[in-house]
């Protein structure tokens, strides 16, 4: 007789269905798993053994065959330890086997009995559910999973003997209750930034478009502070994207006690970061920092000091809004719609264009140092500003600059506008201007004739390419949301230009 319990294998943020089939037969004695298991799925023989001999029950003097289907869906991870074991169980009669076909089971055993967490509770309650059927999980994973609805039964036992009591009706578990995250009450504050007012201009432009922004200036003119304060006027996300980011952070196992919450994730790797860590990879190809800033911002600080493979791997993630990882065996994709913002010196000595400081290397110090960033990643970058040191007389003033709050609420009534505007045009999925499509962004950012006269000459003396040409129109289109207004004016197109060509300027009169 062969017993069967459901469980999911997963392709990056979906859940494939599995099924586990354990048969106990006469044989040479011991246990057999098949169906191309990885290392952590070969070893699950042992913890298996292990939790049902500390459980009471102990393995039939017979062999006993697993078999994971499909054979060819290559099985990774530590989260099959639980099906397996309660299909042995249903085989030795532990267990009713009909009540375990309404779930889908997945969690880790320790030696002891007892259920340890896993990774991914929250996608696969969501797969569980499109199923048609309940979700068995660790007791710890069960807050995350009930996030996937009220209508999906859901049982997050401690331990294998819980589960049987559960279906003895010895001792019924109750359902998980979903939690949240404390909103955060310390977020850095625009207002402890001192001058900067262009720069804190073009970081309240990028967050009211999704628009890429890239800062060049002195060390501690501010820049990382003004990348570290860009949360705190970004709006909370929406329930759909908070799914997604969800599902994301679960995969990677960073869902702290299952709770989740509402802030836009904020991802700063290290310059040091490998490729498979910025766009996700590995041996069990888990996602990379562009995919954890999904819905969020990506800060690259020191931009030229990542190695230039690294930047580059970004350019298709800024592009289509995914992360695609391919290997000779499978094929995964995680979505990383992202809000690049970098940061960089001028050049390695960091002082180049400054008053009164020259390079004992000239101009080719900072024509070097620049040239580490290709010119196809710049040109998905819509705002580029200069960021200059910060003088005396801004740091000595007593008052206060514009709170985060005030510049909060200007952004979300920017965003308000473009949600409704794409709403209205049937595109629910767009929410900001950075992420429509060109063809979109001409009809609605079609400048007056003004406007469109300064950006034809602009586009002629500058050699903008389609890109540079589109993302000039969404910044625009932005700064007249931002404005209130229905038309595009030549004063949002000059604005525009200006962040676009802002550290090519900077350059010509250091190299001057």
């Amino acid at each position: 007789m062969v017993s069967r319990v459901s469980t999911i294998a997963f392709q990056g943020i979906e859940a494939v269905p599995v099924d586990v089939q354990v048969m106990v037969a006469p044989g040479k004695i011991g246990m057999h798993i098949v169906g191309l298991p990885d290392k952590a799925v070969a070893e699950s023989r042992e913890r298996v053994q292990a939790a049902l001999h500390a459980s009471g029950l102990s393995m039939p003097p017979k062999k006993v065959t697993v078999n994971l289907a499909p054979a060819d869906l290559p099985k990774e991870g530590s989260h099959y330890d639980l099906p397996i074991a309660l299909s042995l169980m249903a085989a030795l009669g532990a267990i009713p086997g009909d009540a375990l076909g309404e779930f889908v089971v997945l969690g880790e055993l320790s030696l002891d009995g007892t259920i340890a967490p896993v990774a991914g509770a929250l996608p696969a309650a969501i797969g569980a559910n499109a199923m048609g059927k309940g979700l068995i999980c660790p007791h710890a994973s069960g807050p995350e999973a009930a996030w996937a609805g009220a209508d999906v039964e859901i049982l997050a036992p401690r331990s294998l003997i819980a589960v049987a009591n559960h279906f003895r009706g010895t001792q019924v578990l109750s359902r998980p209750e979903a939690r949240i995250r404390e909103p955060a009450t310390n977020l850095p504050d625009l207002a402890d930034i001192k001058g900067q007012e262009s720069a804190k201009r073009a970081l309240e432009v990028a967050a009211a478009g999704g628009h890429n922004l890239l800062m060049s200036g002195p060390p501690g003119s501010g820049k990382s502070m003004l990348a570290q304060r860009l949360p705190s006027i970004l709006p909370p996300l929406s329930p759909k994207e908070l799914l997604e980011v969800s599902m994301i952070a679960s995969i990677a196992g960073e869902l702290s006690g299952g709770k989740l919450s509402d802030r836009r994730p904020f991802r700063s790797p290290h310059h040091s970061a490998s490729m498979a860590a910025m766009v996700g990879g590995g041996l069990r190809v888990r996602p990379g920092e562009a995919s954890l800033a999904h819905h969020g911002v990506l800060f690259l600080d020191e931009l030229p000091e990542f190695a230039a493979p690294v930047l580059d791997s970004l350019r298709q993630p800024l592009e289509t809004g995914e992360c695609v990882i391919a290997r000779a065996n499978t094929r995964v994709s995680y979505p990383s719609r992202i809000q690049l913002v970098a940061a960089m010196n001028p050049c390695r000595c960091g002082m180049a264009g400054e008053p009164g400081y020259r390079c004992a290397r000239g101009p080719r110090c900072q024509s070097d140092y620049q040239a580490r960033i290709s010119g196809p990643l710049l040109d998905r970058i819509d705002l580029r500003i200069e960021v200059p040191a910060v003088s005396a007389a801004d740091l000595i003033r007593p008052s206060r600059a514009e709170t985060s709050t005030a510049v909060a609420a200007r952004v979300a009534a920017a965003r308000i506008i473009q949600r409704e505007r794409f709403a209205a045009r049937g595109l629910p999925g767009v929410t900001t201007n950075a992420h429509c499509s060109p063809s979109l962004i001409e009809d609605i950012a079609a400048p007056d004739a003004a406007g469109q006269a300064l950006l034809r000459d602009a586009s002629e003396k500058l050699g903008f390419s389609a890109r540079a040409y589109h993302r000039v129109l969404k910044v625009a289109r932005t700064l007249a949301d931002l404005d209130g207004a229905e038309t595009v004016g030549r004063i949002h197109l000059a604005e525009a230009i200006s962040y676009r060509v802002g550290t090519e300027a900077a350059a010509a009169r250091a190299a001057a």
